[in-house]
């Protein structure tokens, strides 16, 4: 018999078999009616497996009786969030228990998990562990270390998205549902046999999950086995949860697999005291490394000082923050002597510098300078271990020559995410040795831990109206002048031209940038926004003033390193009345600072600037660009970005930090990181843009370090046919003759049994993500299409089959209950739509104008709702019946909750009137009046016979699910709103308070359980 498309119960007994005969997990049994060891149900410490571990560990009764009650304590603490809870329990876990066995007796540490030798440990393995929570769940595969829950599987069949996986572990951890079962959980997986394994960690979001990458010339296992082999590892799995588990400010992070991998290399460099270099590409997550690293060498080298170097301040407090939100207190020295003197002191263990405080001004010579520093360097306590980042920018220099001489016996390990160019080659290997390790750009495209990049070069034509007219101008305004300082003058202006033709110039591309922020995907949603590079500071102020003139006023700032001081225009008044360069940047910035209050601690210019950057990450509708000359062009992370417009001469590092700025992941809608190049600053090649080409540094081995910018219209159209090609195959399993009726009945299955639309939600979810695709493709180049190459023969034939397939997601979204989407990525695309594709005859893309069918029946009558579905339903009467039950029965079983007894009637009454339907035993006209008024049932939510003192929807539920007693649905009603403590649901004492009240009414426990739930759904308590 075929294996093909088996059943998840066939994956989760392989994957079983799998974690007991392979990685030697004990087999603890199918958990879906466990009592428990207390007796309420399963637990995410099994106290039963805790006490064995611990007894056979020595400890006696009482410790481990104090140490259960803490651990209980901690994790289910009601007034932390689950963050704060999981975080507690890992300090636990990993440092130990400290108890007092008996008053008066010293605290000792009780150790949880034996982190020296993984196979000490009581691993094991549990399935269908049902969680007893507010509302029952029943997580695949739990793994649980001694008894403690550390990690949950989530299975799904290989025809099944990964993605369904996920976001059942996501609402698991909803505090409606089981969110108290993960305080003790550090990995969490969803995996089937034809996508793989995907991680994360608690409150990870759904596009954060990550890929494992390992042996990939192994292919004797599903990706699924493989990764759970590699992942789950007995030792492996107690080195991730040792040292590479990150809380950074509010976000529990896990490595990737390169940076794992990473930090094992320079865990070997250290061991060996070796420096080395650690090439990850930027956007890749150096910081994390940089932080793991640095906690592991400090925690494993008692005598170990940790130095991080940076060379630009606004590197040296980015790194700062993020060992700080990280919980790692780390001292910034504020001067060259500070560093010294922090440096000849035991304490601190970890300090942050700039590079340039390791020098010292007014060195005539050099070399005589370093000789005398190598015959007194500089008495430093401990082991030094030096990070230098972004080391390719002054490997070479002077300064990391005084470094060393200062430190001679430190170990330096350098970071960079630039390719190294050849001819840093020598003094990179002679400062920090060779590479430990490489992560470069087209491997992180690949492995979609950033984005690939789109170049798209911008030429702006300029032409002086009267060269003679200048030539004239210049001589009146220069008669005074000898020809000397005449010529001075001419050498420094370009004789003019430059300064006339610059205006209009910059005109062109703020007038180029707000068409872009009109038309192009994520700019004109307010989804993403745009850094512009300046060729100084004077231009960088003009091109903000140029937009505080148009729609970008209050959502523009600019960005450099200047501070406004009084003696900047000393010298500056010429005594006309016309501003110079530096008398304008001055006057631009005391008025865009004239209403700044400066924080403690900060100048009004760094206010201003972090109040901008914070407003550009997390309010791209708010800040939509930034103009700046070279600050924010490093380590500046802000995943909205989706375009950088360069128009300043820049080369090599620089260049490709620049444009770096944009491939960050930001969600489905962002596919590139876009460039616009107004310098022509890359030369084309055949298919793609080389920044760098044999100037690169190719001695690391492995992947080559180019990295290739695709031309914007050659990448435009190859997405678009792969889009048009991805929607035809979804349909192709159709049956003929492929009318409407055959894809509703593909894509929604038999509305007759209410299970059949769940079943066939992995076709209809692939169908929406697939024309999301495909607008979004057509979108980009919609008014290049020519320029792409197409013919008009094969336009009309796109636009054809565009329109084609919009129709057909209308009518399974319709016929489907599915209004309005409701899948993330469906979430922005209805301007890009409205935009693009009905742009020459605009009309609304929903044929209920965003209002559900059931609503429209409801409002309009049975012949108004048929008469507003999409054409291609109208004529057939099975695909219009099948349409309005499938809305019918998607209310139905979105409310239930709120009212089972009234809904589970109006579900009966669904299934007959369908029944009657199929049997032709009901005339359509008849079976319309009847399934109308089932609508305005389901729609209204009650019957027509309701007694008027039922008037709010929670005392009708409560009527109808206590056997229609009236009397008893409004005393509950009156007690639960007399009783009922603020902000209650979720919080057990809270929620107890209720049902204390319920029991005093109901007197039966059952019962209170019961009527619980449905007052727990009721918005009104």
């Amino acid at each position: 018999m075929s294996t093909v498309g088996q059943p998840e119960r066939a994956t989760q007994n392989r994957v079983i078999a799998l974690f007991r005969d392979e990685l030697g997990y004990r087999y603890l049994g199918d958990w879906s009616d466990r009592t428990g060891f207390d007796g309420k149900g399963n637990s995410n410490v099994e106290e039963g497996l805790l006490t064995d571990f611990l007894s056979k560990n020595g400890y006696s009764s009482a410790q481990i009786s104090r140490t259960l009650d803490r651990l209980r304590t901690e994790a289910g603490n009601p007034n932390r969030s689950l963050y704060d809870n999981n975080k507690a329990i890992y300090s636990l876990l990993r440092f130990g228990v400290q108890v007092q066995a008996a008053a008066g007796e010293n605290n000792e540490t009780i150790n949880l998990i034996n982190w020296d030798d993984p196979a000490q440990n009581d691993f094991a393995i549990a399935e269908e562990v049902t969680l007893h929570g507010n509302t029952k769940r029943r997580p695949d595969l739990v793994l649980y270390v001694n008894g403690i829950a550390v990690a949950v599987i989530e299975l799904k069949n290989s025809r099944i998205s990964i993605g369904d996986g996920i976001r059942q572990n996501i609402s698991n951890q909803q505090p409606e549902f089981n969110e108290w079962f993960f305080s003790t959980v550090q990995l969490i997986f969803a995996g089937n046999d034809s996508e793989g394994l995907q991680y994360g960690a608690i409150k990870t979001a759904e596009k954060y999950f990550l890929k494992w990458k390992e042996d990939e010339e192994d292919n004797s296992h599903f990706k699924l086995d493989k990764y759970l082999l590699k992942l789950c590892n007995k030792a492996r799995l107690i080195e991730l949860m040792h040292d590479f588990v990150l809380f950074d400010g509010g976000v529990k992070k896990l490595p990737r697999a390169h940076q794992y991998f990473g930090i094992k290399a320079a865990q070997d460099y250290i061991h060996r005291r070796e420096g080395g270099i650690i090439w990850h590409t930027q956007g890749s997550g150096k910081s994390i490394v940089m932080v793991l690293l640095a906690k592991w060498i400090l925690e494993n080298k008692p005598n170990a000082r940790v130095v991080i170097v940076t060379d630009r301040d606004e590197l040296d407090k980015q790194i700062e923050g993020v060992f700080i939100a990280a919980g790692h207190t780390m001292t910034r020295a504020n001067s060259g002597r500070d560093l010294m003197t922090q440096l000849g002191q035991a304490k601190p263990r970890l300090l942050c510098s700039l590079v340039h405080k390791f020098g010292k001004r007014g060195v005539e010579d050099f070399e005589q300078f370093i000789k005398e520093l190598e015959a007194q360097p500089c008495r430093t306590v401990g082991e030094i271990f030096v990070f230098v980042d972004e080391c390719h920018r002054t490997q070479s220099g002077k300064l990391h020559r005084t470094m060393k001489a200062l430190m001679p016996n430190a170990v330096f390990i350098g970071f960079t995410g630039t390719p190294l160019l050849k001819q840093d080659k020598a003094t990179s290997l002679e400062t920090f040795g060779g590479y430990i390790h490489t992560y470069k750009f087209s491997e992180a495209v690949e492995d979609e831990v950033i984005l690939d990049l789109v170049y798209e070069a911008r030429d702006i034509d300029q032409h002086l109206g009267s060269q003679d007219k200048i030539d004239a101008w210049f001589e009146v305004k220069t008669k005074a002048l000898n020809d000397w300082q005449k010529a001075a003058l001419r050498e420094q202006w370009g004789t003019m031209q430059k300064v006339l033709s610059s205006r209009s110039r910059m005109d062109r591309v703020v007038e180029d940038i707000i068409f872009d922020f009109s038309v192009k995907p994520r700019l004109n949603n307010a989804r993403g926004n745009a850094i512009l590079v300046a060729a100084s500071i004077y231009e960088a102020c003009k091109y903000f003033e140029q937009f505080q003139k148009t729609v970008f006023k209050g959502k523009c700032a600019v960005v450099t390193s200047y501070n406004p001081q009084a003696q900047d225009i000393t010298l500056e008044d010429t005594g006309a009345n016309t501003e110079t360069d530096r008398q304008f940047i001055y006057n631009t910035y005391t008025a865009l600072l004239k209403n700044v209050e400066a924080l403690p601690g900060k100048s009004k210019t760094e206010t201003y600037e972090d109040n901008a950057k914070k407003l550009f990450k997390e309010q791209p509708a708010n800040m939509k660009l930034l103009v700046v000359v070279d600050k924010l062009l490093t380590g500046f992370d802000a995943p909205s970005c989706t375009y950088l417009y360069i128009d300043k001469s820049m080369q090599d590092h620089g260049l490709f930090q620049a444009i770096c700025r944009t491939n960050r992941l930001d969600g489905e809608d962002k596919d590139y990181g876009y460039i616009v190049d107004y310098k022509d600053l890359f030369k084309k090649v055949e298919n793609a843009i080389a920044v760098y080409t044999s100037e690169l540094d190719h001695s690391a081995g492995g992947a080559d370090p180019e990295i290739m910018l695709q031309d914007r219209l050659t990448k435009g159209r190859e997405r678009l046919d792969n889009a048009l090609e991805a929607v035809a195959l979804l349909c192709e399993p159709v049956a003929p003759p492929k009318g409407e009726l055959e894809h509703i009945h593909y894509f929604c299955g038999n509305t007759e049994i209410p299970d059949d639309l769940k079943a066939h939600e992995p076709q209809r979810a692939a169908l929406y993500k697939a024309t999301v695709a495909l607008v979004r493709a057509y979108a980009n180049i919609t008014d290049e299409l020519v320029k792409a190459g197409y013919s008009d023969a094969e336009i009309k034939r796109i636009n054809q089959r565009l329109d084609q397939y919009l129709k057909l997601r209308e009518i399974i979204r319709n016929a489907s209950g599915e209004n309005l989407d409701l899948k993330a990525y469906e979430a922005d695309m209805r301007h890009l739509i409205d935009t693009y594709i009905e742009a020459d005859e605009p009309r609304k893309i929903s044929p209920f104008d965003d209002m559900p069918l059931l609503e429209l029946i409801v409002k309009t009558g049975i012949a108004n709702a048929i008469n507003s579905l999409p054409n291609g339903l109208k004529g057939n009467k099975d695909a219009v019946a099948e349409t309005i039950e499938n809305n019918v029965r998607s209310k139905i079983i979105k409310e239930h909750l709120n009212d089972p007894a009234f809904y589970d009637k109006m579900s009966a009454l669904l299934n007959e009137l369908i029944d009657e339907r199929k049997a032709k035993a009901i005339e359509y006209e008849e079976y319309l009046k009847k399934i109308a008024e089932l609508a305005n049932k389901v729609g209204a939510g009650q019957n027509a016979d309701t007694p008027q003192t039922l008037n709010t929807p929670g005392r009708r539920a409560l009527y109808n699910n206590l056997k229609q007693n009236e009397e008893l649905a409004i005393k509950i009603d009156e007690t639960i709103k007399r009783t009922r403590p603020d902000g209650w649901r979720g919080i057990q004492t809270r929620e107890q308070v209720i049902k204390a009240a319920l029991y005093g009414v109901l007197q039966n426990v059952d019962e209170v359980e019961r009527i619980f739930l449905i007052i727990k759904a009721q918005n009104e308590y």
